[in-house]
Formats: structure tokens, C-alpha cells, sequence
């Protein structure tokens, strides 16, 4: 019996003991956790070093196999875009002709019409180098100035439309007042009535219309371009598209300044001719006679005389009074 006894009490303890080693064992890695919580990150930065190069072996057959299967799907993809591109292609086609045909007959009609083409244009590349911080002024900073040929005035506009023009010009860099500056306003042209109008900004992402003439009927979703008026803005040029906005109307831009990155710098090469000033030389030497005439003087009616009987004498006029 005693020694049954022992061997119980011993398998008993024999079951305790490892769980008391595992208790202190996790209480002192706690401690040197806390005391030392970078020696965990290196072992797991040294581990995971040390396992790269078998995770690149396992993960190389696995990558392989995703490749095979997404080249199976592409394929099917790849038919389907084959398909629409051919379509896309023929529609292409049927423009360009039309193109080259619209191209042929203007060519000929101006010929007979003996039309003037439009002025050349001029355009330098610049870059964007600055935006304005204040929150009134709404400008940017180009990296092209007068030595390149910048002109105060002259439209900038990106791949997508304009974006405004240029006020100030150094040698070497030149500063664009948006089209949504406040200070801004350029004359505008509303399609396809051709309807004149100015646009103005207010510092909001969409200027407005301020003045519209009545010889053109607008409506939303018109596009707006540059009129010409004025020989700084070149004619034609994108603006946006309209949208009305209450009682009046804006115009949502095309460009957007914020993301621009390249732009271009546009000008005339050959201007509108200027009207000459008038000098002191162009005016008359002396002025016209221009004195009023001499009126005729006024006059009197005749006093009426009663008219004589037949056969009476007439009578004397009486003698004029004098001084007795």
C-alpha cells in the first residue's frame, strides 16, 4: 500500500511539473519582453530574413500557376477587346472620310470665296512652377517669361481648354490670372447660336456669365468659347460648357488649373490693326463758321382803313395840335 501510495503522489507530481516550468518560463520572457521589447523585433526581422529566400521558392510555382490561370481568362478578354476595337476602328474610318471630305469642300469654297484666314497663332511651352496661396487672387506661376517671347495677355491654355492669361511677365517666369479669378474677364462666345457674352469669375470653380447679348438664344449644356473680341484672345478656343444656375448662368470649365502640369502659352502673330490716335495735326486750323444768321426785322400789320362811300368827299384829317 505505501508504495502505490508513492507511486500515485509521484505521478502526480510528475503531471505538476512541467506546468509550474511552463508558468515560469512565460513569466520571465514577459520580464525580458518588457525589458527588452527590441530583441523580439530583430529575432523576427533576423527569422524573417532567414526565411526569405524558401518563401521565394514556394511562392515562385504558386505565382507561376496565378500567371497561367489569368492568362487563360485574358484570353477571352483579349478576344472580346479584339471585337470592339475592330468596331471602334470601322466608326474611325467613316469619320476620317468625312473629315477629309469637309477638309476638301471648305478648302475649295474658301478658294471661290477668296476668304481671309485667320491670323497665325504662336504658342510656348511652359511649365507650372507655382500656385497662388491668398484667398482672393486665384493665379499660377509659369516658368516662361519675356526672353522666351511672353506677351502680357496672351491666352494659356492645356490639352483640355483654357485656363487664362497672362498679366505679369518677368524675364524669366510670367504669372496666369485663372478664369476663375475674381479680376477676371474675357469676351466668350456661346454655340451654335454665337451668342456674345462676358465672362466673369467670383473665386468659385465655375465663373459667370455677367453680361449675354439678346441676339442668341442659350441653353444648358451649350459649349462656350473664345469670341476673338478685343485681338488678345485667339477665337475658337475652349472654355467649358453651360450651366445654368438660378436666374443666371455658369459655365462648368474644361481645364482644370489645380492638376495642370504643361501648358501652353498662345498669341497672336499678327494682331488686329490698331485704329491710329488722333493728333492736334489731324484737326481743322481753324473752326467753322458756324455764327447764326441775321433774322429779317418784324413787320407791323397795315391799320386798317374804313372804306369810302360813293359820292362823299373825304373827310379831313384833323390838324395836328399845337401849343396855343
Amino acid at each position: 500500500m505505501p508504495n502505490g501510495s508513492w507511486k500515485i503522489a509521484r505521478g502526480k507530481g510528475g503531471a505538476q511539473l512541467p506546468l509550474a516550468i511552463v508558468a515560469v518560463l512565460a513569466v520571465v520572457l514577459v520580464l525580458i519582453g518588457k525589458a527588452q521589447s527590441s530583441l523580439f523585433d530583430r529575432a523576427r526581422a533576423e527569422f524573417s530574413d532567414w526565411s526569405a529566400p524558401l518563401l521565394e521558392t514556394v511562392s515562385a510555382p504558386v505565382g507561376a500557376v496565378s500567371r497561367w490561370v489569368d492568362g487563360i481568362g485574358g484570353l477571352f478578354s483579349t478576344y472580346q477587346d479584339n471585337l470592339r476595337l475592330k468596331q471602334e476602328n470601322a466608326r474611325l474610318r467613316q469619320w476620317q472620310g468625312a473629315a477629309i471630305r469637309l477638309e476638301a469642300e471648305l478648302t475649295r469654297e474658301r478658294a471661290l470665296l477668296h476668304a481671309v484666314p485667320d491670323p497665325a497663332q504662336t504658342s510656348v511651352a511652359a511649365r507650372v512652377i507655382g500656385h497662388s496661396v491668398h484667398p482672393f487672387i486665384d493665379t499660377m506661376i509659369l516658368d516662361a517669361g519675356k526672353d522666351d517671347g511672353i506677351k502680357t495677355g496672351e491666352a494659356v491654355v492645356d490639352p483640355r481648354g483654357l485656363i487664362g492669361r497672362v498679366f505679369i511677365t518677368g524675364h524669366h517666369t510670367a504669372w496666369v490670372i485663372l478664369l476663375t479669378d475674381l479680376n477676371s474677364r474675357i469676351p466668350v462666345m456661346i454655340a451654335p447660336g454665337n451668342a456674345q457674352a462676358i465672362l466673369a469669375g467670383d473665386n468659385t470653380p465655375e465663373p459667370y456669365l455677367e453680361t449675354v447679348s439678346e441676339t442668341g438664344k442659350v441653353h444648358p449644356g451649350d459649349p462656350v468659347v473664345t469670341s476673338g473680341e478685343g485681338g488678345l484672345l485667339p477665337p475658337g478656343l475652349p472654355v467649358g460648357v453651360l450651366v445654368a444656375d438660378g436666374t443666371r448662368y455658369r459655365v462648368a470649365l474644361l481645364a482644370d488649373a489645380a492638376s495642370s502640369g504643361e501648358v501652353r502659352i498662345v498669341g497672336f502673330k499678327n494682331p488686329p490693326e490698331q485704329l491710329p490716335q488722333v493728333t492736334p495735326a489731324d484737326l481743322p486750323a481753324s473752326p467753322l463758321p458756324l455764327q447764326p444768321q441775321p433774322q429779317p426785322p418784324a413787320q407791323l400789320p397795315a391799320q386798317s382803313q374804313p372804306a369810302a362811300v360813293p359820292g362823299s368827299k373825304p373827310s379831313p384829317s384833323p390838324a395836328p395840335s399845337g401849343p396855343h
